[in-house]
């Protein structure tokens, strides 16, 4: 998107949702910023959530997602 390479995307409700690893720890908020400027929502879920809370990260997706269809 742009010049970033994102996880994945929900082109109809605006939605990006990145998986963090560790070489995420010192992104700069600029990625955020530009994809939010461009009309999207981000939404960041470290790997260790997704491993452990899959039910929880899957429902904070569809809630974004029914709120911005």
């Amino acid at each position: 998107m742009g010049r970033y390479i994102v996880d994945f995307v929900c082109q109809d409700a605006r939605l990006v949702v990145e998986l963090d690893g560790g070489q995420h720890a010192n992104d700069t908020p600029e990625r955020t910023q530009s994809l939010e400027g461009a009309g999207y929502r981000v939404l960041r879920f470290w790997n260790n959530d997704v491993l452990n809370n899959l039910d929880g990260v899957l429902q904070t997706i569809e809630t974004e997602v029914s709120e911005r269809l």
